[in-house]
């Protein structure tokens, strides 16, 4: 791609190099035209320029997409390698080791989180792909969301703190009812609460609060990580975008989290933005009117 903008721009210079030469020779031959080459001539220039920089802006974005689609492939062979080598390591100690049905059960456990994990990521995938070829409709019907958050906190609890685990604190008020699609909504609050484990760091909480206020659903997760500039907070919500290259950056995912966040709450006519954390760390807030 970097070879295709240099000849790009090697064009437009030989173009413009012609252009007035060509023009130089005309007003040389014909003094008298001069008005009307001049005229003609900068019609031609802005039509020219206008073209090339709406060329010149397409190579960009296409730029820009291969290296999304090159990190997206990277992040999701990282994210597939990891809980698949953890299985089978599991697996493999299971099969060659005479273990207590205690320490079975806890590798199977073990095996079943990580199974988890990438489901998450499968269906993540999947919604994305449906969102993108507008081909889900997005069904909605009434659900408690009370009782549909607590449970995905309780599968994504951590209750030992050990290595790089977290503990997840909810406020969440009983009984509240919304219509939508649960199956898309469970992505959503799953995004979120996922997405603050990963960026806070080793035994910090993560907060999630559901409440009703002034007639209106709030949903919070809040993390004590290392926060998100202002000049990211329009980024983070777009298609693949993660901060940094893929071969340094130390957080796990693909890029379609809260790109699937923002997509489904625009369909429930629900709104989203982020907030500074304090001291440290982001706060997501999502809105249902």
């Amino acid at each position: 791609m970097k070879k295709t903008l240099l000849i790009f721009y090697t064009i437009i210079i030989y173009a413009i190099t012609e252009l007035s030469w060509w023009a130089y020779l005309l007003v040389k031959a014909k003094p008298s035209s001069m008005a009307m080459i001049m005229c003609e001539g900068s019609v031609f220039i802005v039509i020219f320029f206008v073209g090339a920089l709406s060329l010149h802006k397409s190579l960009k974005r296409q730029m820009k997409l291969q290296e999304q689609k090159r990190n997206f492939l990277l992040s999701v062979t990282h994210e597939l390698k990891s809980p698949l080598a953890s299985i089978k390591i599991l697996l493999q100690t299971i099969q060659k080791r005479d273990l207590s049905k205690e320490q079975v059960l806890d590798f199977i456990g073990k095996s079943l989180t990580d199974i988890e994990r990438l489901d998450d990521m499968v269906e993540n995938m999947l919604l994305a792909s449906k969102i993108d070829n507008s081909s889900y409709t997005f069904p909605k019907d009434k659900f408690n969301l009370s009782v549909l958050v607590d449970s995905i906190v309780n599968r994504l609890q951590i209750t030992k703190c050990e290595g790089s685990q977290q503990i997840i604190d909810a406020e969440i008020e009983p009984k509240i009812e919304i219509t939508g699609d649960k199956f898309a909504l469970t992505s959503v609050v799953t995004n979120l609460i996922e997405n603050a484990i990963k960026y806070s760091g080793p035994c910090q909480t993560v907060g999630v609060k559901l409440f009703l206020k002034e007639g209106k659903v709030y949903l919070e997760v809040a993390d004590s990580g290392i926060g998100i500039a202002d000049n990211e907070k329009g980024k983070i919500f777009d298609k693949f975008y993660r901060v940094g290259s893929e071969e340094t950056r130390n957080t796990k995912g693909t890029g379609l989290g809260l790109y699937i966040v923002k997509e489904v709450l625009e369909k429930h006519k629900a709104s989203i933005k982020v907030k500074d954390n304090r001291p440290v760390g982001s706060i997501f807030e999502v809105v249902f009117e």
